[in-house]
């Protein structure tokens, strides 16, 4: 079972912190009443009756690093327009923007996934970017942007998609991928949710008079252009976030000074050129085309009792699965929590890259948009089904090998046995690999030889893109074995580094992913024997998968000892749904690994593998 995020879900809400028409189906009428008119404005009908502006094409002329034709597809009237770019018959990606924002936010993104084949297709949400634009803010919900969305997938034919969303666009998008999970190949989500509101839930109180403006101050007027860091870690080194989302609703609904610019100005780490403020908020000429900006943030009232099946399909979702933060949004949508709820829900989430961007805001598309573009372009293109099997033909690894000049004979039992590992990962013809050499059989991983290794300059002389050091650790099997390499290419050969002497044991395509208890898959052929009378350490996940500690770890926690692991649990962190367990085993634990073995780390880099049946 999976735990009940009630209280995680009601923490994002509360905290959050943001942020076509034929001419016979439309009438003129005299245009709105807007307190501060540009220009005499045209209000359109649909044959519904909704009323309607649309943001006159010259507004859009000339926007920077932004050449796209807009198309539209007509639902109920109403144009929903989008941005296109790539092969038409190339792989789909569909990007979906949060709010004050519109497909503009992804302009850095959108030139690499097409230049890499991609069908890339960004829409604008309904009263967004170059979308029509109803002018009263009733025609406007949640449940409603979500069908708008559903219908423009079933209007374009859009299979096989590549989701991408932020922001409001998560709170849309993730509801339409959990209840129709068939039409997605993959998701990906940056500074996002999927909020669980029980029914009847009040998430904020209502707002009083929405259609007068009143001179509020802007909740995150603070905030200077070139952002200082929010975070040390994980943890919030500001005092106190910089607004709440109450007093953020109340100003984008009624604040007379609100435009789109100012909220992206403040909520992205680099201070934006002036240019692209202004395209920004090219769609909203005037206040009469800002109803669906700032009805956006109230609509978490509509969330009460809504999303439960969506989010009980989310996390039912086993395709890949990938989380891309900007590490300087101090809302909750970029908190560690935020992100780690689906590393830890989404079974698609196992072992996948998630990592948190440095110098990138709630908005990081803007921040870094070349570098989440070209994440997606290498998590799209990655056969997530053979992941652990190296995929680098003819790898010649440039760590020479040489004689044996080391030797140890390990005791008969292994337990609490020393050694250290040294995980060099290196560039081949199409991707990485990781290699890891292990100490075991050539020296005990002495601690004046071990602490004289530097990664940095290993890394050098070596020529790899990183090295991990990865000790001192202490075994907990009884006995280790190599088995025959059946279809191994891993040729075991022995190398120096430093004044240690070591042997290579496995190969990984790619990198290992460091995020505590994300599944890594490696190439592994061993026998590992637990005897019976032992004490073992196992993490159950919420699936009720078990991972038995093959090794604990002195590198976090230098004074760790193997009598402090029956009392682990306490000072773990584990993720919501997981539990720490002892046992006495009755029987030996035998684990043998022809190929793939699945392992994860805890937060002190205790290492788990997978009891697989």
């Amino acid at each position: 079972m999976k735990r009940n995020f009630l209280l995680f879900t009601l923490m994002v809400l509360i905290f959050l912190n943001l942020a076509c028409t034929k001419d016979d189906d439309v009438s003129v009428v005299p245009p709105p009443d807007d307190e501060n008119p540009t220009s005499m404005i045209d209000t359109l009908t649909t044959t519904l009756g909704i009323q309607f502006v649309r943001t006159p094409d010259e507004f859009f002329q000339n926007l920077p690093d932004w050449p796209y034709a807009y198309q539209y597809v007509e639902i109920d009237g109403l144009r929903q327009a989008y941005a296109e770019a790539g092969p038409d018959d190339g792989e789909v990606v569909l990007l979906l923007h949060g709010q004050p924002s519109w497909s503009y936010l992804y302009r850095k993104m959108i030139p690499v996934l097409a230049d890499a084949g991609y069908r890339v297709i960004a829409m604008d949400h309904l009263g967004m970017g170059r979308s029509d634009k109803p002018v009263d803010i009733t025609e406007y919900s949640y449940l409603g942007h979500g069908d708008r969305l559903e219908r423009f997938i079933q209007e374009l034919g859009l299979s096989d998609i590549n989701l991408f969303v932020q922001d409001w666009g998560s709170l849309i998008g993730l509801r339409v991928a959990g209840l129709n999970p068939d039409w997605f190949a993959t998701i990906s989500v940056g500074n996002g949710q999927l909020p669980v509101v029980p029914p009847g839930f009040q998430v904020i109180a209502p707002i009083e008079n929405p259609n007068e403006m009143e001179d509020l101050s802007f909740p995150f007027a603070d905030i200077p252009a070139q952002q200082a860091p929010f975070y040390d870690g994980c943890d919030l080194i500001m005092e106190g976030e910089p607004g709440g989302f109450e007093a953020w609703a109340n100003y984008a609904m009624k604040g007379a000074a609100f435009k789109a610019s100012e909220v992206l100005e403040a909520l992205t780490w680099f201070d934006l050129p002036t240019e692209v403020e202004e395209a920004y908020d090219a769609p909203y000429p005037s206040r009469a085309y800002m109803a669906g900006v700032r009805t956006f943030p109230s609509l978490v009232n509509e969330l009460a009792g809504v999303n439960t099946e969506a989010w009980a399909g989310l996390t039912s979702y086993e395709k890949p699965f990938l989380t891309i933060w900007g590490d300087n949004d101090a809302g909750s949508l970029g908190s560690c929590e935020a992100q780690q709820n689906f590393i830890d829900n989404v079974p698609g989430a196992a072992g996948k890259p998630h990592v948190r961007l440095p110098e990138a805001g709630h908005f990081l598309q803007d921040d870094q948009g070349l570098e989440v573009a070209n994440r997606l372009v290498d998590f799209y293109s990655t056969d997530w089904n053979n992941v652990g099997t190296v995929n680098c033909e003819n790898f010649d690894s440039p760590i020479q090998n040489e004689s044996r000049t080391q030797f140890l004979a390990p005791p008969s039992d292994m337990r609490n046995f020393r050694y250290g590992e040294v995980i060099p990962t290196f560039e081949c013809d199409d991707g990485l690999i990781t290699e890891v050499y292990v100490t075991m059989s050539f020296n005990d991983c002495p601690e004046d030889q071990w602490n004289a290794l530097k990664a940095d300059d290993l890394a050098s002389q070596l020529g790899a893109v990183g090295i991990n050091l990865n000790g001192p650790r202490h075994w907990l099997v009884n006995q280790t074995v190599q088995n025959a390499n059946k279809g191994s290419n891993v040729d075991e050969k022995i190398s120096t580094f430093g004044t240690l002497q070591m042997q290579l044991r496995a190969q990984i395509s790619g990198v290992i992913d460091e995020v505590p208890y994300a599944e890594n898959p490696v190439q592994r052929f061993t026998t590992y024997t637990f005897q019976a009378g032992n004490e073992v350490y196992k993490l159950t996940n919420p699936e009720g998968e078990e991972y038995i500690m093959q090794s604990f770890s002195r590198k976090i926690n230098s004074d760790l000892t193997i009598d402090d692991l029956t009392s682990l649990g306490a000072s773990l962190n584990l993720p919501s749904g997981w539990t720490f367990q002892t046992e006495i085993l009755s029987a030996d634990l035998v684990l043998v690994t022809d190929g793939l073995a699945y392992v994860i780390q805890d937060e002190l880099e205790n290492s788990y593998q997978k009891i697989l049946d």
